[in-house]
């Protein structure tokens, strides 16, 4: 972690384009910034591609980080915008991607409409799960199916531990709007997880 020091240096050198400062900048900053994004999103890929993004976008718009708050606390708001955005866009995409799959379907439907007997998915019997790492997807699926508003609250406290006032600088929300949402996705995460194990 950054010094107070060694991050206003940091943020000085951005802002004259300095290409070291932001090989350094993401150097620190990378494993933050991709762990927030894949808790929001849940895809390894998409993640990757909303990082590269996260980081242009920094360096594009540093000149417009003024210190009013704390640099991980901007950064995790430019975060926060593009996972909104990925979010928005995934789930137009998995509308039509679904649309088009249903189509296909009543195109391979045989005439006389009986459809093939589908197969059976792979679930797992409990007794083929490993406790732990079975338990982190488990939550990690649960949070995935919050909506956006809540997904967003219960990540930035419950996942990386930032405070009340942290979380409405980053989401432009009220504290009681902030502990209002986080009560109701904690509710919502519990009971989602009573139906899996």
């Amino acid at each position: 972690m950054l010094t107070p020091a060694h991050e206003t240096a940091l943020v000085r050198r951005l802002k004259e384009h300095d290409e070291r400062a932001f090989t350094e900048f993401v150097q620190v900053f990378q494993h933050q910034v991709f762990n927030l994004i894949y808790r929001m999103l849940g895809n390894r890929e998409e993640a990757e591609d909303v990082a590269q993004e996260v980081f242009i976008t920094i360096y594009t718009n540093v000149d417009t980080f003024r210190g009013e708050c704390r640099l991980s606390t901007w950064i995790y708001r430019i975060c926060t915008n593009h996972c909104r955005n990925r979010i928005k866009y995934m789930v137009r995409r998995h509308a039509q991607e679904h649309r088009e799959y249903q189509d296909e379907m009543a195109r391979l439907q045989p005439r006389d409409g009986h459809a093939s007997a589908p197969t059976a998915g792979q679930v797992e019997r409990p007794d083929q799960m490993a406790e732990g790492r079975q338990m982190e997807k488990l939550v990690q699926q649960a949070i995935l199916e919050l909506d956006e508003e809540h997904r967003t609250v219960i990540v930035l406290r419950d996942v990386k531990n930032l405070s009340y006032q942290e979380i409405c600088e980053i989401t432009g929300l009220a504290e009681g709007t902030v502990k209002s949402r986080l009560h109701r996705a904690r509710f919502a995460l519990k009971e989602k997880l009573k139906t899996v194990i």
